[in-house]
């Protein structure tokens, strides 16, 4: 017999940690390989964790609503056979292997997303002289809500090691409003230098008045993806200093070569040909002529990306959203981006994407045109640059310009909206973009074979 050590596993670049929700298995419980073992949530998605090995659950090392660092040992299964780890449950694991402790790129990307959220949203509860630890979620609600630092230390935790959970704070808040507590004290800022002008930080929206309820009005709460989807939104119109291009192409070629296209290519391939594909592919051509939209800016040096990963919008059947990324998406044909774009939109549907299929993108696109819009100016995707969106396809009357003369046809088009943070892509670098999209487009070649 051995004893297997189930870690929590890195789901991507931009996060540390993540939320136990939910146990799947039981202690004693048989577990076969790649079965979820339990449920996790980072502010990014939810998701399962499968077991890496066939045995028995041993133990648990966390409790639901525990935040776990990337690395952590979530359970410890007994197996039958050899594993490459094997641990005792009683014994720290030996120094030199380091298996317990987050890797040291972990701990400094930790620093690295506090000081940006800081420097976002102020945060009202100073916690750099407290003893006890408390999670990103929770200093956020202690932030959004005003509570001071007094405030958060006399909240009594039910967590592990004494720690305050979301239930604890969110507890608190209720009881201080009904009991008519005020909201946090007011803190004078430190006086601080003069921010870089690229650096400088947004001023705190004010938080907007409580609304009357009256009767017959039907309250319907947050759920906990529209919470997180609220604050990534504010975060980034907070971030980035938002502009938008606006171009109008002919695709009248693209949808007459779809059209003749899409049956064959269903019977061939055994998938769906849609517009989508298309469009990304145009969208991959566009960030290679252009790639200092393939950016994030961190202070005040700009990273230009390697890869193009490009995250495409998809609704939820609750109405929310998710992005999951089509990665090295100038790599991909046809055949190759219309498969991917099907499986990734079918398994958001169902709530199936893997956490890093989510994660890594590095700029995004979103259909606005599936619900009827002409165009829309999407809010930017963080730490992304740049986000698109595509209207709706109309047949419209036209110019059409011959040698012979010009004269009026129907043609199909569409509008192309594009939206960019002007701290770093000026007017002209965001047009020329967006007009390489619509170049590629209306260039489509009616008799492209695929």
């Amino acid at each position: 017999m051995s004893k297997f050590e189930l870690k929590l596993p890195q789901m991507g670049e931009s996060v540390a940690e993540a939320t136990l929700t939910a146990w799947l298995k039981e202690v004693g419980d048989t577990i076969e390989m790649d079965e979820p073992i339990f449920e996790i949530a980072t502010d990014k998605v939810d998701s399962e964790v499968p077991s890496e090995v066939e045995g028995k659950l041993l133990e648990k090392r966390f409790e639901v609503d525990d935040v776990i660092k990337v690395g952590e040992v979530v359970a410890v299964i007994e197996t039958e056979g050899e594993v490459s780890q094997e641990v005792t449950i009683e014994d720290e694991p030996a120094e030199e292997t380091g298996a317990t402790e987050a890797p040291e790129p972990v701990v400094e990307l930790e620093q690295q997303m506090q000081t940006v959220q800081e420097s976002v949203a102020p945060a009202a509860a100073d916690l750099s002289g407290s003893g006890r630890f408390y999670s990103p979620l929770v200093k956020n609600i202690a932030k959004e809500e005003g509570i001071s630092f007094q405030e958060l230390e006399t909240i009594p935790g039910t967590g592990k090691e004494g720690r305050v959970t979301k239930n604890d704070i969110l507890a608190f808040i209720e009881n201080r409003g009904a009991n008519g507590g005020s909201k946090a004290i007011e803190v004078q800022p430190k006086a601080e230098p003069t921010p870089h002008p690229i650096q400088e930080t947004a001023k705190e929206p004010s938080r907007p008045s409580t609304v009357a309820v009256k009767d017959g009005d039907e309250t319907i709460p947050l759920t906990r993806m529209g919470k997180l989807i609220a604050h990534h939104m504010t975060e980034s119109v907070a971030t980035s200093a938002h502009v938008q291009s606006f171009v109008e192409v002919d695709v009248t070629n693209v949808v007459n070569w779809r059209n003749k296209t899409k049956k064959s290519f269903e019977e061939r391939e055994g998938e769906k040909l849609t517009f989508t594909p298309i469009f990304m592919e145009a969208v991959a051509v566009a960030i290679k002529k252009y790639p200092l939209i393939n950016i994030s800016l961190d202070g005040d040096n700009v990273i230009k990306k390697k890869n193009i990963n490009i995250g495409m919008a998809a609704a939820l059947p609750d109405g929310n959203l998710i992005v999951p990324v089509i990665k090295n998406a100038d790599q991909l044909n046809l055949v190759g981006m219309a498969k991917t774009v099907n499986d990734l939109a079918n398994r958001a549907r169902n709530n199936e994407l893997k956490p890093d299929e989510i994660q890594d993108g590095t700029y995004t696109v979103t259909n606005v045109g599936s619900f009827g819009s002409v165009f829309g100016t999407p809010i930017i995707n963080q730490p992304q640059v740049g986000i698109l969106a595509l209207g709706a396809i109309r047949k419209v009357p036209a110019v059409i310009e011959t040698e012979e003369g010009d004269f009026i046809g129907i043609r199909s088009k569409m509008f192309l909206s594009h939206s960019y943070d002007h701290r770093v892509v000026n007017g002209a670098l965001g047009g020329m973009f967006v007009k390489a999209v619509a170049d590629y487009l209306e260039a489509w070649d009616v008799n492209r074979e695929i």
